[in-house]
């Protein structure tokens, strides 16, 4: 009996060390949605090259208590030869909306060799487009225009919480 008590309570430890400091507290992971489209669904034209190339609304529900600021990335995984990088932000407030059109944060360089959003605008077929938002417990107070990776780094043993939301585009006609 002893054995599968030490068992379960292991188990536990384990599930909520890796189930985020969040929810060993009792709260809730954080989220991420937007009123544009909804995860694994089609993104509209409006917010890829082919229509105004602008970012959606993003509503991010249950950041820690404890977080200092947030991290964006929008990447795609599908892109050939590589992850295609659309948006690189941080330095975000604690907000739990980010507007579409909006600059959030400080903007890191994407691969279209710019800072800012740059929409879903895949050569061939039906691409999958990451939108991972990162709680912080530190302001990362990192120069504009850094890259995915130098985020990242620094964005290493800081992470309290993320969440992703995925959305889909295929260019119309292909």
């Amino acid at each position: 009996m002893k054995n599968k008590v030490g068992i379960i309570v292991f188990t536990v430890v384990i599930f909520l060390t890796f189930a985020g400091k969040n929810i060993a507290e009792g709260g809730e992971r954080m989220k991420i949605t937007s009123p544009d489209f909804e995860n694994g669904k089609s993104i509209p034209v409006k917010f890829t090259c082919e229509g105004d190339d602008v970012n959606p609304t993003l509503i991010v529900e249950g950041i820690p208590e404890e977080a200092k600021g947030l991290a964006l990335i929008v990447d795609d995984p599908d892109a050939p030869g590589k992850i295609w990088v659309h948006w690189v932000v941080y330095d975000i407030p604690i907000v739990g909306r980010i507007d579409e059109n909006s600059v959030p944060g400080k903007q890191g360089m994407t691969d279209f060799g710019r800072k800012g959003y740059g929409g879903p605008c895949p050569p061939s077929g039906t691409h999958r487009y990451f939108f991972k938002i990162y709680a912080l417990d530190t302001a990362l107070n990192l120069n504009e225009g850094i890259r995915k990776p130098d985020l990242e780094k620094a964005m290493q043993g800081h992470i309290l919480d993320e969440a992703e939301l995925m959305g889909l585009y295929k260019k119309r006609g292909r």
